[in-house]
């Protein structure tokens, strides 16, 4: 009997070590998506939210999330994780600011960083509780000993579901300012929590009252009530969704529509009758990953023949192409892409992969040239890195190449294969040099990453 409840204790002691790191456990989960269009439209929605929350203009970086639920989430720093499910089930740019705007009332509340304080509060609980359960077991009083252990765990909970829901109520005020110092209407965020609300309904998740205290958010028509009072009574609450965003956000939407779901599922949601932009979009992609190339560039070349100046249709465009075993008529749309967005890092690298793919040596310096611009804006694109190793190889530059493999491992979550690169780059580079110190560097993260993965083993 003792020793089932030291064993409990140990157990109700773990409990919040795990409950510390609820956000981290997001990283063995589904993969990040990377498009050049979606980023710059989910900047352009936060952009505003930002500056009304005193952070300034690019100040948060905005990370989606290959997963079809609807959820959102801050990890630490000034970034906001979307996932997939709320640019797909949103039906207006609305929607998804009055997401982006709470998220920032976490951000600005330093809500990750108190997250500390709420466990720290709970394993107080659960350690006096323990404590308890331990001196009545020894008088031998194990069924008091018990009791004990469980009322202690159960009220650590409940204080650390109540630090939570305070926080998310805050994170719901903060948002709701800065639609409204931004001028965006509250009427998305509102929709946006009845969807929600509605998704609870067909989940079979109470609603009752007497369900709140177990929960880690307040109840959903509790928020809508609370925040509709609020909306309602600004003066942006009639202010209509910005037609130019909603428009790029419906085409956003179809295309990661037709790039995450089937082919035949992506034909049957726009099927050929519907002649708008977003479904030819998504049926350019659905043609496009059922090796259908010819008619995915009929659809897209219709889009590039109505919008000539469009980067992102001309990006399709020349992957396709380029996907076809069209290289050479690939390079055309990649550098227009490329030059009218400034050199987009993604788009650019597109482009250096193309151009790699003609085998041409004499397409080695414009390749380099487009990935060391797009390695040096991106520091998450593994892709470019690869791509410049592959210059420096077929120039015999081995160190480099070496070191670029590195580069592209460390972002790539391989520790071991970037040390291992990056100790050959550092003993062939020039010593002193850039490179060279880079190289340490490399190392210095890969040493750092196999020593937390040893600790979390």
């Amino acid at each position: 009997m003792r020793s089932t409840i030291f064993a409990r204790a140990i157990a109700a002691l773990a409990l919040f070590g795990l409950v510390a790191q609820p956000v981290a456990a997001q990283s063995q989960g589904p993969s990040v998506l990377r498009d050049a269009e979606t980023e710059a439209l989910l900047q352009d929605l936060v952009d505003p939210l930002a500056e009304a929350a005193g952070l300034g203009e690019g100040a948060v970086d905005i990370v989606l999330i290959n997963d079809p639920s609807m959820n959102a989430f801050v990890a630490g720093g000034q970034r906001i994780y979307v996932h997939s499910g709320t640019l797909g089930n949103a039906d207006s740019v609305g929607e998804v600011q009055g997401v982006l705007a709470h998220e920032l009332g976490h951000i600005t509340g330093g809500h990750i960083n108190r997250m500390s304080e709420g466990v720290g509060n709970a394993t107080r609980i659960t350690l006096l509780s323990t404590l308890l359960a331990v001196g009545a077991a020894l008088a031998g009083a194990g069924e008091a000993a018990m009791g004990i252990m469980g009322a202690g765990q159960t009220a650590a909970m409940g204080n650390f579901l109540a630090f939570s829901r305070t926080q998310e109520a805050s994170a719901d005020a903060a948002g709701a300012q800065y639609l409204a110092e931004a001028g965006i209407s509250g009427r998305g965020s509102l929709a946006f929590f009845e969807r929600l609300q509605n998704y609870e309904f067909r989940r079979g998740i109470s609603q009752n009252r007497d369900n709140e205290y177990a929960r880690s958010h307040p109840m959903t028509g509790q928020r809508l009530a609370t925040l509709r009072e609020g909306y309602v009574a600004d003066p942006a609450w009639a202010v209509a969704d910005d037609a130019g965003l909603q428009q790029r956000f419906e085409r956003v939407q179809a295309k990661l529509f037709g790039y995450l779901a089937e082919p035949d599922r992506t034909l049957q949601f726009f099927p050929e009758t519907m002649t708008g932009v977003p479904a030819r979009y998504a049926r350019a992609l659905a043609y496009h990953k059922d090796a259908r190339m010819d008619l995915a560039l009929a659809e897209i070349g219709s889009l590039v023949a109505d919008e000539p100046d469009n980067p992102y249709f001309l990006e399709l465009e020349g992957q396709i192409l380029l996907e076809s075993g069209r290289v050479p008529q690939a390079l055309e749309p990649l550098r227009e892409a490329t030059r009218l967005t400034g050199s987009n890092p993604l788009i650019a690298s597109l482009l250096g992969h193309a151009l790699l793919a003609t085998e041409n040596p004499a397409n080695l310096d414009e390749a380099e040239s487009v990935l060391r611009a797009a390695v040096g804006r991106d520091h998450e694109n593994p892709f470019a890195w690869y791509q410049l190793g592959v210059v420096y190889g077929q120039r015999g530059d081995f160190a480099r190449a070496r070191l670029a493999s590195a580069e592209q491992q460390i972002m790539s979550g391989n520790p071991q294969g970037a040390m291992v690169n990056a100790q050959a780059a550092e003993a062939a580079l020039p010593v002193n040099t850039p490179d060279w110190i880079r190289a340490q560097d490399v190392q210095l993260q890969a040493r750092g990453m196999l020593e937390r993965m040893a600790e979390r083993n």
